[in-house]
């Protein structure tokens, strides 16, 4: 199997995947791929010195760390999300904002496991899938702007994350059956907090197609895709 050094996110949800790879200060995307190209991906046969693996999944919830025990980590995902028994119900820990990431995966896929046992790390050990949210809060602190404004679009929902300084405001994820939806719950989020975007930044984490992005640059003083 090939070997390289470079790093590998990749964003795995009902309706296909996406990846990209970061090598020193080359970058390079993939866009929106289906499912049934997985195999066929040269980039997906290497082996990486980092890989990381987010799945799309609504079901999580932010729980600061002095509540969290993992007796209740059913009991506390349950208060916020539909959750059936079936459903397996994982945790991860936040330590930058001294919180756990509650969450299932179990969202009707299998991409993310099979991604997991063929995209592997140079020593051979496998990524852990997490949610999406918790790159997004981990990309946080690679932005410079005191407002930060990060959002994920894909296979129906937004995500959003929302932050000023060290501060986090909004940690959620929101049903939207379109842009425009995912949009409307943007800019609801953003009176509540009482911020212009006329004057913010927001960061999108998904691809955006063109007309998508065009749209949130009549809104916002840029748009930024990490």
């Amino acid at each position: 199997m090939l070997q390289n050094t470079d790093r590998i996110s990749i964003q795995v949800g009902l309706s296909g995947y996406s990846f990209k790879i970061e090598s020193g200060d080359r970058e390079m995307s993939s866009g929106w791929m289906t499912a049934d190209r997985i195999f066929t991906t040269p980039e997906l046969q290497k082996r990486y010195s980092d890989v990381e693996i987010s799945v799309f999944t609504p079901k999580c919830t932010l729980v600061p760390a002095q509540f969290y025990s993992p007796e209740m980590a059913r009991t506390l995902l349950t208060e916020v999300t539909s959750v059936s028994d079936d459903d397996s119900v994982s945790a991860v820990q936040v330590p930058s904002l001294s919180a756990v990431l509650v969450f299932s995966n179990s969202i009707g896929e299998t991409l993310s496991k099979v991604i997991s046992e063929t995209v592997l790390r140079v020593d051979g050990t496998k990524a852990v899938p997490l949610p999406e949210q918790y790159y997004m809060l981990a990309a946080l602190a690679f932005m410079p702007e005191y407002n930060k404004i990060l959002a994920s679009y894909m296979d129906g929902y937004l995500h959003l994350v929302i932050s000023q300084g060290k501060t986090l405001l909004l940690c959620n994820s929101f049903k939207a059956g379109d842009f425009t939806t995912a949009l409307y719950f943007i800019f609801m989020a953003l009176k509540k907090f009482q911020m212009n975007p006329e004057v913010s930044s927001v960061a999108f984490r998904t691809p955006l197609t063109d007309e998508q992005e065009m749209l949130l640059y009549r809104y916002f003083k840029s748009v930024d895709r990490l």
